[in-house]
């Protein structure tokens, strides 16, 4: 039996209980132990109930532990009971452990609740025992931030057209037009922030930027009658940001918009978007002279400069966070205007088709669908009326939308 004391040496928050049947959770987090009898005791515990399901425990753990010998330790484990060869490759074991069926742990959550309190407390309030989820939790990773450590701005300060000095005509802004009201959220700004609770066109809105994929989304931050307060839980899935409600602490990809683990999983809430583009400055300042902008006065202290922010993911097209599937038909971050469309297929659409026309048309399930492109800004169309669709990078749509229909 391995104890508490030896456990709580690895600088590891150790759940109590444990489960008949399994290897208790103390078994995974001993192996980084002090103690070199409660090592062995471990490694003989999970041996003898392994299960390769188990193996996204030790990889959570690699995940977050750089020192020696932890890692050595894990990665023998690792190697010893699933006799697969990837050796510190993390994104090879990944792709391993999410290609086989999901039968986790039975505790689970609570592991990954224990040991992400860790980085911060208050991530295992989004993870408590027994939580509902609808998507794979081994899936679900670390961004290296913790909780709200990338700041939202929170009903920031604007500036007339007019008086935005610092900005270029060049310059990527994000639009946003809501009952008669244009505002519109420089990439500059957005990208160190990645989210903003803001009110447009009397209209409270959760504007959401997932950098990673490429990905602004304006939502109603009201539903099925309830508003909710939105954060930054610093978690990712599928390698795009993890908001969470404070109200709940319920996790809502990003890309969905549906709370997908916790309390609220499951609920039938579904948060409704409204249009975005993605355009230059003097674009949009040409076509909404009356827009408001943000002001680089956020109280925040950034490098607020044109592309200042991630600008060396944004340079390659390689990964920062592995996917669990992938489609070579486009390049991993080569942009698609992404559109839901209620009771049709996820739809996408080549940034580079739209850039050569002005107007394109498409049927798509039935539904007549025109988008217009002008200075670079897609407007997608049905039956007259604006309808939202945003840009993203094609590897993240693709991997929570595989039954996507690509245009390209």
């Amino acid at each position: 039996m391995i104890s508490r004391r030896a456990a709580l040496l690895t600088g590891l928050t150790l759940p109590l209980s444990r489960s008949a049947g399994e290897p208790g959770l103390e078994a995974f987090f001993a192996l980084l132990s002090l103690v070199s009898k409660d090592v062995e005791a471990a490694r003989k515990e999970l041996a003898a109930g392994w299960r390769d399901s188990y193996a996204i425990l030790l990889l959570e753990m690699l995940r977050l532990i750089k020192r020696e010998p932890g890692v050595t330790r894990l990665l023998d484990a690792l190697t010893e009971y699933t006799r697969k060869g990837f050796g510190p490759d993390l994104k090879a074991w990944l792709r391993w452990a999410w290609s086989l069926e999901y039968a986790p742990h039975s505790r689970y959550a609570e592991f990954k609740g224990s040991l992400y309190a860790n980085i911060d407390a208050r991530m295992r309030n989004f993870f408590p025992p027994g939580v509902k989820a609808l998507i794979r939790l081994d899936q679900v990773e670390w961004g290296g931030v913790p909780v709200n450590g990338i700041p939202p701005l929170v009903h920031p300060a604007m500036l007339p057209a007019g008086e935005a000095q610092y900005l270029k005509d060049s310059n990527i802004v994000f639009g946003i037009e809501q009952g008669g009201e244009a505002k519109a959220y420089p990439k500059r700004i957005l990208a160190w922030h990645e989210m903003a609770l803001d009110r447009v066109g009397d209209v409270d809105l959760t504007i959401v930027y997932c950098t990673l994929c490429g990905t602004v989304i304006p939502y109603r931050s009201e539903t099925a009658g309830r508003k909710f307060s939105f954060g930054t839980s610093g978690l990712l899935y599928q390698s795009s940001k993890l908001m969470f409600d404070e109200e709940t602490q319920s996790l809502w990809p990003t890309l969905q918009g549906k709370p997908m683990i916790g309390t609220l999983a499951g609920s039938g809430m579904e948060l409704d978007f409204v249009p975005v583009v993605t355009s230059t400055w003097g674009e949009w300042r040409k076509r909404y002279p009356g827009t408001k902008v943000l002001s680089l006065e956020t109280r925040h202290k950034r490098d607020y400069s044109e592309g200042a922010a991630y600008r060396d993911y944004f340079a390659t097209d390689e990964l920062m966070f592995e996917v669990a599937r992938r489609d070579n038909r486009l390049r991993n971050k080569d942009e698609v205007l992404a559109i839901r469309i209620r009771g049709t297929r996820p739809l996408a659409i080549a940034a580079k088709l739209l850039a050569r026309r002005a107007v394109y048309e498409l049927e798509h399930d039935g539904v007549r669908i025109t988008i217009r492109t002008e200075g670079g800004a897609n407007r997608a169309f049905v039956d007259g009326k604006q309808i939202p669709a945003y840009r993203a990078f094609w590897f993240g749509w693709y991997a929570q939308n595989p039954d996507t229909v690509l245009i390209r």
